[in-house]
């Protein structure tokens, strides 16, 4: 059974595994002992509250498969953008330029430099090792955190974010980045992007561009990558998408991959989850499938079951394995969204 837990600090061997295989562009785990240590340091104090300012939260869970204790995935959620370092995006804009006199309008799409999203709460590191996919992995890792977020509702703003990972290939070129940004760093695509996950990224500000980028100035190559997503990242924006997520014409500076964003309450599995209560029994008759979470925060536990709910007692049935991994006993409330 696959089910997620918060990360802790002994998971840094299995975090350094999964950071190895993600490849360029996936800039929040990258395979850095001391960044990941660090990383795995402050969402322990996240999930404990013992942050000074608690809107400086990063909680990275772990998925972990039940039978081997392997650690089968990992995702996160950034409880406000923009405080800890400034949270840069492309706003894409239109620049219509019109002559009377020509009989001539051009409409010139733009990106403009901006920290729109600051303040916004961000879900990410979304990553499951190759080994787990096709096993509902993904989805498991995705859904799970708006449980978390709707059981503590309090710890998060109002408008949620995603930043999707853009086109690149293999070897770390992406066409968006060689065709503008190298301009004005003159790096690899690699190497921009690593920085750009450091607590100081200052050389956003001092190197990139503040003026508008006028987009047709750009090869056909890098325009066609403006909020298009990476191969491995298709699966998880649609997944985003059927929470109700969109397209807000904003994209990363580096690869242009698209941001996504929705309003917290409209989380489709947020808003149509509820507590109800555990009873755990050896069989459970008539049992669907359900995502259920207990209601722990530096406790917490999430995973697909088979489990009944009786609404007229507002009650969730499961067997007595889901419970364990759960950590709930019966009696105990239970967070629920069908599956």
């Amino acid at each position: 059974m696959l089910f997620l837990r918060p990360s802790r600090e002994d998971d840094l061997s299995g975090l350094m595994r999964l950071a190895s295989m993600t490849g360029a562009g996936f800039t929040s785990i990258s395979p850095d002992k001391k960044r990941l240590r660090k990383l795995l340091a402050h969402s322990a104090a996240s999930f404990a509250d013992t942050l000074e300012a608690p809107e400086d939260a990063h909680y990275l869970f772990a998925l972990e498969d039940s039978d081997s204790g392997h650690m089968a995935g990992v995702c996160g959620i950034l409880a406000a953008t923009g405080r800890v370092r400034p949270f840069y995006s492309y706003r894409v804009g239109l620049i219509v330029n019109t002559s009377p006199q020509l009989r001539i309008s051009n409409a010139i799409q733009t990106l403009y430099l901006c920290n729109d999203y600051t303040g916004c709460a961000e879900i990410g590191s979304l990553f499951v090792d190759p080994a787990y996919r096709g096993q509902r992995a993904g989805r498991l890792l995705s859904r799970s955190r708006f449980l978390f977020m709707a059981e503590f509702r309090a710890r998060f703003p109002s408008k949620v974010i995603s930043e999707m990972r853009g086109v690149s290939d293999t070897q770390g070129y992406s066409p968006f980045w060689e065709n503008l940004g190298k301009k004005f760093l003159e790096m690899p695509f690699t190497r921009a992007d690593y920085l750009s996950g450091r607590d100081d990224n200052s050389f956003i500000a001092e190197l990139m561009p503040r003026h508008p980028i006028y987009v047709p100035l750009l090869s056909p190559e890098a325009q066609a990558a403006i909020a298009q997503v990476h191969r491995d990242t298709v699966a998880a924006r649609h997944i985003l998408e059927g929470e109700g997520f969109r397209y807000q014409n904003y994209v990363d500076i580096f690869d242009a991959g698209p941001t996504l964003e929705t309003r917290i309450d409209d989380i489709r599995t947020l808003a149509r989850s509820r507590r109800l209560t555990a009873r755990v029994s050896a069989q459970v008759a008539n049992a669907k499938p359900w995502l259920l979470a207990n209601t722990s925060c530096a406790g917490y536990r999430c995973l697909r079951a088979e489990a009944a709910v009786d609404q007229a007692t507002g009650s969730v049935r499961l067997a007595a394995p889901a419970a364990k991994w759960l950590q709930v006993a019966d009696g105990d409330p239970v967070r629920a969204s069908a599956a």
